[in-house]
């Protein structure tokens, strides 16, 4: 099946609601971590979110070109010839993009993305994520709100961060504790200014103190009650309507708070640096296990089965498959795919 339609993805959402479960969003920074995914996906029956960043997307345009447009339409482009092969629904998302890169990675791919549906062709990307963190949030929604008519436009989603995600991620970096826990004015901030819908849908990354990165137990303080009150301010304010949330910062969290936060209405979780380090360790394992055959030294040639990149990048997406399946059981998703389960149907 090709990359999620429109209407896919939003059915992957809906079920995802109403299943209690989570979708799994990797963010990945090559075709070889995109590959893996897409198999652990499939060994887990479920469907699942494929993200790029800003830097990731420069990285595969090579350090010459480093053109973060190029480098993700011709990411998005293989994807949506690969995935044709699986049997999962996948939808594809750039991740955080702040005011700084707003106008030369989002904008311009909403820009192919318009031409393709002019094509009658499906969008470039499924969603894609405006990062206003670093802003007030009226200026966040100031931005928003226009970008996400465009996007609402070409049958795209936007998601926009509330708050301030703690760490580091695509050079966004939180300096305002007192903005980790999202409040229930900030929730109904934004109905207010984007709407239940009726103006596009989107996903809103609230926080609740979440951090990137990962971090040894204790050293994050996760409550989900953030999200419960929230969500609560909302659904008054609509007449029974809240929003999709995100989970941003996960890496490293109990299953208690996913879980409970997945209760509050969290749809999607993103994975990076564990991610990063499931993919990274089988390869510094294979180096460390052959060490004398992937070096030429003291006039030896080494092995070339043992430095044949193929070699050591499989191991690499073994790791970074098995890791996907088991964040799938983690967030319930796991047997959760709608294109197998109506076949079998």
């Amino acid at each position: 099946m090709p990359l999620a339609s429109p209407e896919q993805y939003r059915q992957m959402l809906d079920s995802a609601r109403r299943g209690g479960y989570a979708l799994p969003a990797y963010n990945v920074s090559s075709l070889e971590m995109l590959t893996a995914v897409l198999e652990g996906l499939t060994d887990a029956q479920s469907d699942g979110i494929i993200a790029i960043s800003v830097s990731a997307s420069r990285f595969l345009s090579g350090p010459t070109v480093n053109d973060c447009v190029l480098g993700a339409q011709t990411f998005a482009e293989f994807a949506h010839r690969v995935a044709d092969r699986y049997p999962v629904l996948v939808a594809l998302h750039t991740d955080h993009c702040g005011a700084d890169d707003l106008d030369r990675f989002v904008v311009p791919l909403l820009a192919i993305t318009e031409e393709r549906r002019r094509c009658g062709l499906p969008p470039l990307f499924n969603s894609h994520m405006w990062d206003g963190s670093a802003l007030s949030l009226q200026d966040n929604l100031d931005i928003a709100q226009p970008l996400l008519a465009r996007c609402a436009a070409v049958d795209v989603l936007l998601e926009i961060e509330v708050g301030v995600i703690g760490g580091e991620r695509e050079g966004l970096s939180a300096d305002h504790p007192d903005r980790l826990y999202s409040t229930p004015e900030d929730f109904l901030a934004v109905v207010d200014r984007l709407g239940a819908g009726a103006q596009g849908r989107y996903l809103v990354a609230a926080t609740f103190g979440n951090v990137h990165g990962i971090y040894k137990p204790g050293n994050v303080k996760l409550d989900p009650q953030v999200l419960r009150r929230g969500q609560e301010v909302v659904r008054q304010r609509t007449g029974g309507k809240d929003f999709d949330l995100v989970f941003h910062g996960g890496s490293g969290s109990g299953l208690d708070s996913i879980h409970e936060a997945i209760d509050h209405g969290v749809v999607k979780m993103n994975i990076s640096t564990e991610a990063e380090y499931c993919y990274t360790r089988p390869v510094v394992d294979h180096m460390m296990r052959n060490y004398n055959g992937v070096l030429m030294i003291d006039g030896e040639v080494g092995e070339k089965k043992a430095y044949d990149p193929r070699k050591y990048l499989r191991k690499a997406q073994d790791g970074l498959s098995a890791r996907v399946a088991r964040s799938c059981v983690e967030l319930k998703s796991a047997g959760s795919a709608l294109l197998i389960k109506a076949s079998i149907e």
